[in-house]
């Protein structure tokens, strides 16, 4: 992609009320689940932020042509394809987002860089590490040609979490001594509920714990700032056969059944570089827990909660305060001073699951005009999957403890 004007250059992103001179041409290959939220994301950025270049929603990518249209149309993309090879080959496209499953994102990603497109992929980076690594390694040749390769952690970009990790790279929190992240839905209690991509293991790579526990372990290495170093797990499948999906909507056949190949839950403990201590549980068969996503981390300083039920909120201790006022206190993240807020509403007027992908699409757009470091990187996916792997290495050896790879990208 072109770089901005040179006056734009000389002072940083146009000034408000000014519409940037780049475009940012952003392909997506997925259209369900992910891509709308990608889509709400990119549509809406450069209405919300002064952006230093304006994304267009130039192509989005399916196989079945008529629903990918539909897509099209519903989302606000300019054009439809039905080949990613071609969306990464058209002109107007600088940008491809990977909205699809596992299965295809390392061969996607991989071409595309290869291609000078930068890459917005997302999480779990992969469904291995041999292809994280490949992955990675991409992104590590392509950023020498001033390309951009970035996973999709949108909870990264929850205000409230962005302004934790600020609390504890400032110290507030002292050494840390836990971090306690549990992440559960109850999306499969239903033993009749249908066979979908999520349960196949050749598709998802993982159940549970790549689709839920990616989210919980990015997280506290982010939050922590630094990585796990070894871990000790169990893993199960409450329900190993479902009915195979039938029909447009995804109804199950009840005749006809096909072998659960993926985790229904995971549960492991964790050290952290610094010898703290972590324990994750990331679960599909939580009755009653719809989008449950909690964090605790203690520190000989003090302590911060956080619940993405009640996502514009943050729960802070600082343990330096006399014991008779001490205490856990509720700091509501909606003022202008807060991550991202200042181009948001007045203090008290809460954000949104869909405000993440929002966030996402304008710190993406910032990294690419402003050469600045991806964040979060395929470096860090890879660190994510590479505990992936470590955990379901000890859960299969009876909950050995396992250490985690750091060897280097090749």
């Amino acid at each position: 992609m072109a770089r901005r004007e040179e006056t734009e250059q000389e002072t940083g992103a146009p000034p408000p009320g000014r519409r940037p001179t780049t475009r940012l041409g952003v392909g997506m290959v997925g259209y369900a689940f992910m891509g709308a939220a990608h889509s709400q994301g990119w549509r809406t950025a450069g209405h919300v932020f002064d952006l230093p270049a304006d994304p267009v929603l130039a192509a989005i990518c399916g196989r079945d042509r008529t629903a990918v249209e539909a897509a099209a149309a519903r989302h606000g993309w300019a054009a439809a394809e039905t080949d990613w090879r071609a969306l990464i080959a058209r002109d107007d496209v600088h940008l491809v987002d990977i909205c699809t499953p596992g299965e295809s994102h390392a061969e996607i990603a991989v071409a595309a860089l290869e291609a000078g497109k930068h890459v917005l992929c997302e999480k779990p980076l992969a469904n291995s590490v041999a292809e994280a690594e490949a992955m990675a390694a991409a992104a590590e040749r392509a950023a020498a040609r001033g390309q951009v390769a970035i996973v999709g952690f949108n909870y990264r970009k929850v205000p409230a979490l962005t302004y934790a990790r600020g609390l504890v790279a400032d110290g507030r929190l002292g050494a840390l001594r836990h971090i306690r992240a549990t992440y559960l839905q109850d999306w499969l209690v239903d033993p009749e509920a249908p066979l979908t991509w999520r349960l196949k293991r050749e598709r998802a790579g993982s159940g549970a714990l790549g689709d839920l526990g990616a989210h919980i372990v990015d997280l506290a290495q982010y939050l922590a700032g630094e990585p796990l170093v070894g871990v000790s797990a169990v893993s199960e499948t409450f329900v190993r056969e479902r009915p195979l999906p039938a029909g447009p909507a995804g109804t199950a056949d009840r005749t006809a059944r096909g072998a659960v190949t993926v985790d229904d839950a995971a549960l492991f403990t964790g050290r952290l570089a610094s010898g703290a201590l972590a324990s994750f549980e990331a679960s599909r068969m939580a009755a009653g827990r719809k989008n449950a996503l909690r964090l605790e981390i203690n520190g000989e300083l003090g302590s911060l909660a956080f619940d993405l039920e009640r996502l514009n909120e943050l729960s802070f201790h600082d343990h330096t305060e006399p014991a008779v006022t001490a205490g856990f206190r509720r700091i509501l993240v909606t003022e202008p001073g807060h991550p991202y807020l200042e181009a948001w509403w007045p203090p008290g007027h809460g954000l949104g699951y869909e405000h993440t992908f929002v966030h996402q699409a304008r710190d993406v757009v910032r990294t690419i005009a402003e050469g600045l470091p991806p964040e979060p990187s395929f470096a860090d996916g890879l660190q994510v999957q590479r505990v992936l792997a470590a955990v379901e290495e000890s859960a299969a050896r009876n909950s050995v403890h396992t250490p985690v790879s750091f060897q280097e990208v090749p």
